[in-house]
């Protein structure tokens, strides 16, 4: 059913009230209520043709009865006629066609307070400002369905109200020339920004394209001006001329992606880009109204497409989906590159992936008598949580230099690697290919996960007995021991925690992503390389190792710290809001268990409460690795915009291997035919 709106005036007050003579604000006004009614206002049944559906739009149908009625009545089309040239002549139309939709100030931040005023602030008809009054004309809607549905009878009736505005030739496309230099002039400030000169193809600027372009545009109305004979031709030849520019500049923009590949993201870099190519296509779309054979035909696609750019200039969501793809896409492909190292392939990688997360499991084991000794000292909590913090990082640092691994780190880096093998699904063998690496992703996180384990629960229990048998008790109390073991246990908020945890896993990958990126944005490594004070104070042989160590490592040392920060400082955090709040961590987790078994006794692994801590263990590893996964893997397909065609083709291989080879998601198994 169609949405009702506002309409305070039936035809005959609208049209009684069009008098040329009133001040500007109430002839805007009465614009306004006129495209209200053709939204609004009901159809009568006579106008749909008899015995059809009647395709078309309610919009369009009820401008076909408003001109009929002002054909029939003099009166009525003097008025009406004089009121519509009268705003048209009256208000700025270039603002509208050169401004509309576009940032006034460059960066993506000032164009997002600009939407957010937009949707807070209301509107004042009282402007001369077509792209201001814009918004008042068409709010947010379907405009743009009924526009292009106009036939040309109808866009010939529409164009002998507005005779009178081409008594003196064609002035009407006077805005339009002006628009086009407007936006040539801003496309050419935006060719020559050091931001944009500097990452464009050298060999597409040779023919300094942005040079030419504010040059041409004056030319074309020059000669759009000139009754000179020969002058029509000769406009005709410029703007051929400043179509193939526009087409060269579009390449210039393009090469910028190429750099920004190269030498990381910058989102205004991003953002600027965007701009310019949405100019170039703003003046083609001006050409084509003001050259084309059909401008009666052009102009409402035009119109209809300003309506789609208010509709989603609206938007905040779209504005940062848009403009952080790019930076999300180098972000994936980062996590992809360090991912591709935690995926074993066959026997001999697996056996290593199981070997490194041995030891990270060992050092993880200390980390836990650590985190047992500093939650015993009476600190605040933010000292607690930030010395907690700090020994998880460094924990996570030594595994990294020791080459070992810890399980929950690897999901957010292996689902961009995963995300990579989509681009070939199209075919039989790229799916095969795609189910043999999700294969070895599961294989090899079940190897961490058993590694991780197998190495901090013999530290843990190695660790209290022989503190026992120093001192005759165990390094834990029994009462600390009591207290893990009831909030371990499943039967509480441990899955809610630890999927939590598994966000704050998801978003250290993300932020370790973002660092390197502005490490290589900011070519850091080239200057502890290259700069004369650090080569001075370092030597050169030592300045470059550093480069190179610090260009190999930065994203490992962000995800490290992130995460430790993360995982010691947010309970701190939530304590400060009186928020009951902690976090659950699948290694950490089984270090703190065996801790306690070991302080309050054998015995307790015969209790039911011991056995819900270990379901609670596997809901906790579960969790932590899926939610990371799964958030990684999204914006993985997100930045990369693939959209998997035949996802239920992809799903019924998946369910085939399991049902085939149900072994080759847990042990080393022989490549398939298409991986061979």
């Amino acid at each position: 059913m169609e949405k009702r709106g506002p309409a305070p005036w039936d035809l005959t007050a609208l049209l009684n009230a069009a008098d040329p003579k009133t001040s500007l604000v109430e002839r805007h006004l009465w614009m306004v209520r006129l495209m209200e009614w053709l939204r609004h206002a009901p159809v009568e049944a006579n106008l749909a043709p008899p015995g059809t559906a009647a395709p078309t739009p309610a919009p369009a149908l009820r401008l076909k009865h408003l001109l009929g009625v002002v054909e029939r009545n003099a009166g009525h089309r003097e008025r009406v006629g004089a009121m519509l040239v009268a705003f048209l002549r009256e208000v700025d139309s270039a603002a509208l066609l050169a401004d509309f939709g576009f940032a006034p100030r460059a960066g993506l931040w000032a164009e997002f307070g600009r939407r957010l005023r937009s949707r807070i602030l209301p509107l004042t008809p009282a402007t001369s400002d077509l792209g201001e009054l814009f918004g008042l004309l068409f709010p947010p809607g379907t405009d743009a369905d009924w526009l292009g549905h106009l036939d040309d009878p109808t866009l010939a009736r529409l164009a002998g109200l507005l005779a009178p505005l081409g008594e003196g030739g064609d002035d009407w496309r006077g805005p339009f020339f002006e628009a086009i230099m407007f936006l040539a002039s801003a496309i050419r400030a935006a060719g020559f920004s050091p931001l944009m000169r500097q990452r464009m193809s050298a060999e597409l600027l040779v023919d300094q394209p942005f040079r030419q372009l504010a040059r041409v545009a004056e030319l074309i109305r020059e000669h759009a001006e000139s009754v000179e004979p020969g002058a029509h031709a000769r406009m005709l030849q410029e703007a051929q001329y400043l179509r193939a520019l526009l087409d060269i500049c579009r390449r210039c923009a393009a090469s910028v992606h190429e750099h920004l590949e190269a030498h990381g993201v910058s989102i205004d870099v991003v953002f600027e880009v965007d701009q310019l190519r949405e100019r170039t296509h703003r003046i083609d779309l001006l050409l084509a109204c003001v050259l084309g054979d059909e401008p009666g035909r052009e102009l409402p696609r035009f119109i209809a497409e300003l309506v789609a750019t208010a509709n989603e200039r609206r938007s905040i969501r779209a504005l940062f989906s848009r403009h952080y793809s790019l930076l999300a896409r180098k972000v994936a492909e980062r996590s992809a590159a360090t991912g591709e190292h935690y995926i074993g392939r066959d026997g001999a990688q697996y056996l290593s992936l199981l070997r490194a997360a041995v030891g990270g499991g060992a050092v993880l084991g200390l980390t836990t008598l650590a985190w047992f000794f500093i939650v015993s000292i009476d600190l605040g909590a933010f000292w607690r949580g930030l010395f907690v913090g700090l020994a998880y990082a460094a924990s996570f640092q030594l595994i990294q230099q020791l080459g070992f691994t810890v399980a929950t780190k690897q999901p957010a880096m292996t689902a961009a690697a995963l995300a990579d093998k989509l681009d070939d699904v199209a075919s039989a063998d790229g799916v095969e290919r795609f189910v043999d690496e999700v294969a070895h992703l599961i294989r090899s996180q079940s190897a961490g996960i058993l590694g991780n384990l197998l190495g901090v629960v013999p530290v843990v229990v190695a660790v209290q007995a022989m503190a026992r048998m120093a001192t005759g008790e165990p390094l834990v109390g029994a009462d600390t021991g009591r207290h893990v073991l009831e909030a371990l246990t499943l039967l509480g908020p441990t899955p809610f925690y630890a999927a939590f945890t598994g966000v704050l896993l998801f978003a250290s990958a993300l932020i370790a992503g973002w660092v390197e990126n502005w490490f290589v944005w900011h070519r850091l490594d080239s200057a502890i390389a290259w700069n004369p004070r650090i080569v001075a104070r370092l030597g050169a042989g030592r300045a470059r190792r550093w480069s190179t160590w610090w260009r190999g490592n930065i994203a490992y040392v962000a995800a490290n710290l992130s995460l430790g920060l993360l995982l010691g400082l947010v309970p701190a955090v939530a304590s400060f809001f009186s928020l009951p709040f902690d976090l659950r961590h699948v290694t950490l987790g089984t270090g703190e268990l065996f801790t306690a078994v070991g302080a309050v006794g054998a015995s307790t692994l015969a209790s039911g409460l011991f056995w819900w801590c270990i379901a609670g263990i596997a809901a906790t590893g579960t969790l932590n690795l899926g939610v990371s996964f799964f958030l990684a893997f999204r914006v993985a397909l997100r930045s990369r915009e693939i959209r998997v065609a035949d996802r239920s083709r992809i799903h019924r291989a998946i369910r085939a291997r399991l049902w085939r080879a149900p072994l080759s998601f847990l042990l080393p198994t022989r490549p398939s035919r298409a991986a061979a």
